[in-house]
């Protein structure tokens, strides 16, 4: 008896947490196909006065917002990834191919910005920034993020590698190969599943993030998506109907990279991409 009521408990609770974080995509996909006075007086209704009004007034802007907004984020996002990938995959073969009390130290080194908020080093960053004539530049912003992601993804490696077997190395070392081309030819092609749960976990992280490209770029100079949805928002009104489409064509690229990476980000997860 006490084991079905503990089963219907969990599986209400289940459906409970599916619920609450399905609620938001489902007020932007119902909202995106209404007029904004429908929207004010009831959000949660379904679209029977249905339209496409919204997205192409988006898609229509005559400041090209969207398409602006979107190729800004798609060319930060996509540059600090490949440097964030490149640099901590390296640094952790590194770190656990020589493994000694210097590596590990440096390993600690490097796990302490991840406890490290954003909001805590925006000012120095900005300092820095503004002292390099960097400020108001996407170049900024993606030294910006190099710097801050690099050690989650040499975290994330540093525990992927470690399930990778020694005698890889020794073997390669034995037909003559450097240290640098088995890293590449040999053990990099086995990273996929970590580089997977990297580009979801930093990509989601660096294309979301609202706070840093406004200040460091700026609200109108280089718009990031999510501060294209902020302009969306007037001064004294809000055209509800424009900013749902806004976040829906916003949220489209993460969804469709998730889907294509669920496989091997699922791998990564559960094949030691976390294991300490």
């Amino acid at each position: 008896m006490t084991s079905k009521l503990s089963a219907k408990a969990h599986v209400l609770l289940t459906l409970a947490i599916t619920v609450l974080f399905f609620l938001p995509l489902y007020l932007v996909l119902v909202n995106i196909f209404k007029p904004t006075d429908t929207i004010i007086a009831n959000p949660l209704s379904l679209p029977f006065q249905f339209t496409f009004d919204n997205l192409m007034a988006v898609l229509t802007r005559p400041d090209h917002l969207i398409y602006t907004s979107m190729w800004n984020s798609i060319v930060i996002t996509g540059i600090s990834l490949i440097v964030v990938i490149l640099s901590s995959s390296m640094v952790a073969y590194y770190i656990v191919r020589n493994d000694s009390k210097k590596t590990r130290l440096l390993l600690v080194f490097f796990l302490f910005g991840l406890m490290v908020p954003t909001t805590i080093i925006l000012i120095p960053v900005v300092k820095v920034l503004v002292a390099l004539h960097l400020m108001s530049t996407k170049a900024g912003l993606i030294i910006f993020y190099m710097g801050y992601y690099i050690p989650f993804g040499i975290f994330m490696y540093t525990g992927f590698i470690r399930t990778i077997p020694r005698e890889l190395d020794e073997a390669a070392s034995i037909d003559g190969a450097s240290n640098l081309r088995t890293f590449w030819q040999i053990i990099f092609p086995l990273l996929g599943p970590c580089t997977s749960s990297v580009i979801i976990f930093i990509g989601l992280w660096v294309w979301n993030d609202f706070l840093n490209p406004l200040i460091i770029i700026g609200p109108v100079k280089g718009t990031t998506i999510t501060a294209g949805i902020y302009r969306v928002i007037g001064q004294y009104s809000v055209d509800w109907g424009q900013m749902f489409a806004m976040m829906f064509l916003a949220s489209l690229p993460i969804i469709i990279l998730y889907l294509a990476l669920q496989k091997q980000f699922v791998e990564g997860i559960t094949s030691g991409s976390l294991k300490g």
